[in-house]
């Protein structure tokens, strides 16, 4: 077992490598990068994020192919597509994701852009909300108009027990201010402390290994706990660890 202290410098040094614009290139967060609108950033990271399970490469692949099909303007997609656009989607398919599936998230996007400047009022209505509050509400919110049932499953909440790795990632996008050009810094409703680190198998493998995570279950219990040692090495900014643990995880092979 590394000591504290050797653990910390050795984490810090792991995200120095990694929180800087290479890692930017075969990462999701590739695609929302390709925006400078607000607007267009929320949309196109929040599909990046949602389709990002499984193969790094085709996940980015299939969210270039959405972008395109939107006219790499996807607020403006979302508000104003006609039933001929809408119709060009009617083939797209992502693992389990179809056509359905992202017919409702343009419609839930145009209702929400038409009452909200930002996607941040979707999971944070007010401040001094937490983490897990936000993602709660925002599912209950996200679901509050007409769908199919089979949408629900692409979002996760705590409530559900589960750990929420794609949002917390998109979360992690959207607040952390990294002034390294990858994550953006665009919300201001929670803080960077507040986060909670994304889980998925390969961060929860080096966490174990690590000895920062006793938990077996991958679920939000687990990213809680892993979250709350990464702040008593950095309360101010404790998902910066995602970095070094995911990059030991998947580049490494840790």
């Amino acid at each position: 077992m590394i000591k504290e202290r050797e653990l910390k410098l050795f984490l810090d040094k792991k995200v120095d490598e990694y929180n800087q614009p290479s890692f930017i290139t075969n990462d999701p967060v590739s695609i929302p990068r390709c925006f400078t609108k607000k607007k267009d950033i929320e949309i196109a990271g929040f599909f990046a994020a949602l389709f990002a399970w499984g193969n790094r490469t085709t996940i980015i692949n299939k969210s270039k192919e959405l972008m395109g099909l939107m006219g790499n303007a996807p607020y403006n997609f979302c508000l104003n597509a006609d039933t001929g656009k809408l119709k060009q989607l009617a083939l797209f398919k992502h693992r389990t994701f179809n056509a359905d599936d992202l017919y409702y998230f343009i419609e839930f996007f145009r209702q929400h852009y038409s009452k909200h400047s930002s996607l941040e009022a979707a999971f944070f209505p007010k401040r001094g909300m937490t983490a897990e509050e936000g993602l709660d509400y925002f599912k209950s919110y996200f679901f509050s108009y007409e769908h199919l049932k089979r949408t629900e499953k692409h979002i996760s909440s705590p409530a559900q027990k589960s750990a929420c790795k794609r949002l917390n990632m998109y979360l992690r996008w959207m607040v952390r201010k990294d002034n390294k050009g990858v994550d953006f810094g665009i919300w201001s409703k929670i803080t960077p402390a507040q986060l909670v680190c994304p889980l998925d198998v390969h961060v929860a493998r080096v966490a174990r290994k690590l000895g920062l995570l006793n938990r077996k279950q991958n679920d939000w219990q687990a990213a809680e706990e892993l979250t709350e040692y990464l702040r008593t090495l950095d309360k101010n900014d404790p998902v910066k660890y995602d970095f070094a643990l995911f990059s030991l995880g998947v580049v490494q092979k840790y």
